[in-house]
């Protein structure tokens, strides 16, 4: 486990606020169950997505196979080996996605490391000196938070 170097307030209520990054780059989407577990000795609480008893691939809760950390029932895999119901998803290459159509996709986006958003960040400054702090967040998909923590960085 490494710390993100994010921190968040409780609420009134005792809530957390999960930065968007991590969401998507953790696939968590909203109403997604989610595990915490907590450790007393350290103070640690930590988060994983609960998959729950039910098939990965269709919900169901009748003869389900553990496999790859996901439940799939016996129906699924046997459609599976058959290769009923399936067929081969044809995907664009990535380079032939434009901006617009690459930050309009619903899948998950690549996590880039620090050092290169700080880079890549570096660059657009060095074109662009005069846009805003929101200005830079979208054209890197990341928050304006993001980019505020990347320039202390600097």
């Amino acid at each position: 486990m490494k710390s993100t170097g994010m921190t968040r307030p409780l609420d009134a209520l005792g809530r957390i606020v999960i930065p968007k990054e991590m969401r998507i780059s953790m696939d968590y989407n909203v109403g997604d169950p989610v595990e915490i577990f907590a450790d007393e000795e350290t103070g640690i609480l930590a988060f994983r997505k609960y998959t729950g008893v039910t098939c990965k691939m269709c919900g169901s809760t009748e003869q389900l196979t553990y496999f790859r950390d996901s439940f799939i029932c016996g129906e699924c895999i046997e459609s599976l080996k058959k290769g009923v119901n399936f067929s081969p998803v044809l995907r664009p290459a990535k380079s032939a996605l434009s901006n617009s159509q690459r930050s309009n996709k619903e899948s998950k986006r690549l996590r880039r490391s620090t050092q290169q958003m700080i880079e890549s960040l570096k660059e657009l400054m060095q074109k662009h000196p005069n846009a805003a702090q929101h200005e830079y967040a979208k054209i890197l998909e990341v928050s304006q938070a993001r980019i505020s923590q990347l320039k202390k960085m600097l």
